[in-house]
């Protein structure tokens, strides 16, 4: 048995939060086979409060104040930077749009420990809040579709789980705080999302007006329309494409989902509506009310999540980690690698390097290390179920040989396969690089293009490789 402490730090359009985990660790075979170990238990240890994201302005985050508030929140728990092993820092929705986004990563830096990650992307935001929110462990638990609306202050991230698979994941800029209201009621802010529905309903929105909320219901109920057509109850319309999020992939599952949950800051509002619709100081409550009175109410079973505002730093501080298989091969100072760009071939693509031909690879190699700017890369491979030992021999070959020609000098040989093969494959690429190159070659990972992936310190005796795949939006 082993622990890992994991912390999640969201930074989000309205709120900052941060979350302690401890992650349980257990070699699960029997004492006559393969070792297998796998996260076995995962147990909050710490919830800080909800704060407001401090902003210097409406483009800027401040940063100092966010780090203050991090600060703070390691001394309540009684942890420290060093005790960390795991975890994430998730800047979202328009939080990561604004100018000073990356500043404020940097500004958490010293929190990170050895193996936190820094991320932003849309789409592993709708993962993680669907795993948060409950939806992705109902979905396998019940053997059915569900589908995650996570709706915080300025987007609603999307994702669709099939049996524990994400089929499906998006984003479109739908949020609670997209028009803020200031204490006497009047329009504070007006995001250009909001803008947008505004001229769509028909609504003359100006700053400073009295705000009128039958007039912000007509700009809420397009908003929840919105969902309805990402969600295949109505026929999309050009409104929803404008609010497409930047950066995300566009949600289009083959299938809709059988039942729907919402996290987020604003589903709170939506299982639980009533009171003063300002008491937010934005529109939260009445996006809500307009959403549970939809068509996503009344024709879909929903489910109440376990978690709603909390859903994302749930997520960030207790299901980023996966393990590698233990049938692997690596130089131990090697680890930890951080940020480390995944090129994927497909199961087409890896039938000439089976074959031993490492041209085509080394070319390809030699591109998208031009492409990313980096120094280092992880090719990944689907891996094949049964290879044969000269089938082996050849790949490893081909690797080793396109790998070493098109890195720059001392720059590790980094493989991942989702096969149970790569301790055969480390150690032939090993044998072929001698000490020319560090090789790590690990099983169990899927990965896809584009990702990034972090790889902590062995575990379990070495058996095993914390791993966090992650979809940055930027550097």
């Amino acid at each position: 048995m082993a622990e890992l402490l994991s912390v999640g730090i969201d930074i989000g359009t309205s709120t900052t939060q941060v979350i302690f985990s401890r992650l349980e660790l257990e070699n699960t075979s029997g004492y006559f086979s393969v070792p297998h170990v796998s996260i076995v238990d995962k147990k909050i240890l710490y919830k800080s409060d909800i704060h407001f994201t401090p902003l210097l302005d409406a483009s800027r985050i401040d940063a100092d104040r966010v780090r203050e508030l991090v600060a703070g929140e390691f001394a309540k728990a009684g942890y420290s930077p060093a005790d960390t092993g795991t975890g994430a820092v998730i800047i979202t929705g328009e939080s990561a749009r604004k100018e000073n986004a990356r500043l404020v990563l940097e500004r958490l830096s010293g929190f990170a420990g050895d193996f936190v990650v820094s991320t932003a992307g849309p789409d592993l935001e709708a993962i993680i809040a669907g795993k948060g929110s409950g939806a992705w462990q109902y979905s396998l638990d019940n053997d059915c579709t569900v589908a995650n609306l996570d709706i915080g202050g300025g987007t609603a991230n999307v994702v669709q789980f099939e049996r524990g698979e994400t089929v499906a994941k998006g984003c479109v800029d739908v949020g609670g705080r997209l028009i803020r209201i200031s204490p006497d009621h009047r329009v504070e802010r007006i995001s250009p999302p909001a803008a947008l529905a505004a001229r769509e309903a028909g609504v003359d929105l100006k700053p400073g007006q009295p705000a009128d909320p039958r007039e912000l219901r007509r700009i809420t109920d397009l908003f929840a329309r919105a969902l309805e057509e990402l969600m295949g109850l109505r026929t999309p319309g050009p409104l929803l494409e404008a609010l497409q999020t930047p950066g995300s992939t566009p949600f289009r599952p083959e299938h809709p989902a059988e039942r729907l949950c919402f996290s987020g800051g604003v589903a709170d509002q939506i299982y639980h509506p009533g009171g003063d619709p300002f008491r937010y100081g934005d529109i939260g409550p009445l996006l809500g009310q307009s959403i549970r009175e939809s068509g996503l109410f009344t024709r879909r079973k929903v489910l109440e999540a376990r978690e709603t505002i909390r859903a994302t730093v749930v997520g960030a501080g207790t299901y980023t980690t996966s393990i590698s298989g233990s049938t692997i091969s690596y130089s131990p100072r090697l680890f930890p690698l951080k940020n480390v760009p995944v090129l994927k071939l497909s199961a087409a693509e890896q039938e000439p390097v089976f074959a031993g031909e490492e041209a085509a690879l080394e070319e390809r190699v030699r591109w998208f290390l031009d492409q990313c700017g980096a120094e280092r890369m992880i090719l990944a491979l689907p891996g094949k179920a049964d290879p044969g030992y000269r089938e082996l021999q050849a790949a490893a070959g081909a690797i080793a040989e396109a790998l070493d020609q098109a890195l720059p000098p001392g720059a590790p040989v980094l493989v991942v396969v989702e096969r149970d093969m790569a301790k055969a494959l480390g150690q032939a690429m090993e044998s072929l690089l001698r000490d020319r190159r560090e090789v790590a070659a690990l099983d169990s990972i899927r990965v896809e293009q584009n990702d990034y992936v972090d790889l902590g310190r062995p575990l379990m005796g070495g058996m095993v490789i914390p791993v966090v795949v992650k979809t940055l939006i930027f550097g």
